[in-house]
């Protein structure tokens, strides 16, 4: 049996219960409330939404996962999405805005498009053809997908590609995001060894790439460093963050480091992240009176990473599968809006470059 896009919500609705619910009993009225109650929720940081929301907004701000969105997409309606791109979520800030610029804008821009902006799971996504989100379930393969060069790499060899990968974006590094005011006076990645300090990384188990790349980076700056401090070397500085003894020098997130660490640094779990440099300069700019960012190496709006920092790029392939005119069609035009001189822009704005020897196409 064919499975179709079928949603299941459950709630109250107000004005209903009386009608669905009636008993013989008589009806006394409640006493009348003026004061609103304190709403009771964990403490989160309200990220900004890529849009308004609709007149029908069930988001939970408390939440990453939409518990009370149900359903399943999948058979035949996978056939009415014009696109689907799986990528990582390390440049979600200039994605947004590409979207916005280019494919959503227009009269010829996709009736329905997907995107998700999250750890690499781009392989699993296009060999399952499965994606769940809380208890929404999304049984579709992506057309494109936007990840390492390694994860690519497995895109091809289990034959899940069609043509040449195309490298699209080039990190600038990292920074350290701390806490407004930099109340510990960190100025360096040695200041991470110092007792007290207390260090938020991606995990290590379900962000194995992104937790790599920045112990790596603070290894790598600190073997490069010619004048570390007195007694200091990589290996003391590694050992005093990741193998100290303290249960509480070094915490990782659950899931989605880009949201994880700054929430420890927000709310007093930690006190400095290691982040990719565009995610620190989005995270602040979301949050200014929240965060501050420390350079490693340059300065936040001219970064010259210091020798050592791990330098991330990000790779476009196409999916196979048995797509569509329509859906070809948008695919390119996604490709061609990736490479185009408008998202170069973009990518400077947020702190990112073009890969060596990229060549732009003409829009």
């Amino acid at each position: 049996m064919d499975r179709r896009f079928v949603l299941f919500f459950f709630g109250a609705i107000p004005g209903m219960a009386c009608s669905l619910f009636s008993t013989s009993l008589s009806a006394a009225p409640a006493p009348s409330l003026s004061p609103l109650p304190a709403i009771d929720r964990p403490p989160v940081l309200d990220w900004p939404r890529d849009r308004r929301p609709l007149p029908a907004d069930i988001t939970d701000p408390s939440a990453d996962t939409l518990s009370d969105l149900h359903g399943v997409l999948g058979g035949r309606a996978c056939r009415k999405i014009d696109l689907f791109l799986s990528t990582e979520g390390n440049y979600y800030m200039a994605l947004r805005e590409l979207m916005r610029r280019t494919l959503l804008s227009g009269g010829r821009s996709p009736r329905t498009i997907l995107y998700t902006t999250s750890p690499p799971v781009s392989m699993i996504q296009a060999r399952t053809e499965s994606l769940s989100v809380g208890n929404l379930e999304i049984r579709c393969r992506p057309s494109v997908a936007v990840a390492s060069p390694s994860m690519v790499r497995q895109i091809q060899k289990a034959g899940l590609s069609e043509g040449s990968p195309i490298p699209v974006i080039r990190g600038e590094g990292e920074v350290l995001l701390v806490k407004k005011g930099n109340p510990l006076h960190i100025r360096s990645i040695w200041d991470l060894g110092r007792p007290g300090v207390r260090v938020v990384t991606p995990n290590p188990v379900s962000e194995k790439g992104a937790f790599k790349a920045y112990a790596r980076t603070l290894y790598q700056i600190a073997k490069n460093d010619p004048h570390p401090p007195v007694g200091w070397t990589a290996d003391r500085l590694f050992r005093a963050v990741y193998d100290s003894g303290d249960p509480e020098k070094w915490v990782a997130g659950p899931r989605i480091h880009h949201r994880d660490e700054p929430w420890s640094v927000a709310y007093g779990h930690a006190d400095v992240a290691i982040f990719f440099h565009q995610l620190g300069v989005a995270t602040q700019k979301a949050f200014p009176d929240l965060f501050d960012l420390v350079p490693l190496g340059g300065s936040i709006l001219r970064p010259s990473p210091l020798p050592g920092s791990v330098i991330t790029t990000s790779v476009l392939v196409r999916i196979r599968g048995h797509w569509s005119r329509r859906q070809r069609r948008f695919r390119e035009e996604l490709v061609r809006a990736y490479t185009s001189r408008e998202f170069s822009r973009i990518l400077e704005r947020w702190g990112m470059t073009r890969p060596p020897g990229f060549q732009p196409s003409g829009s």
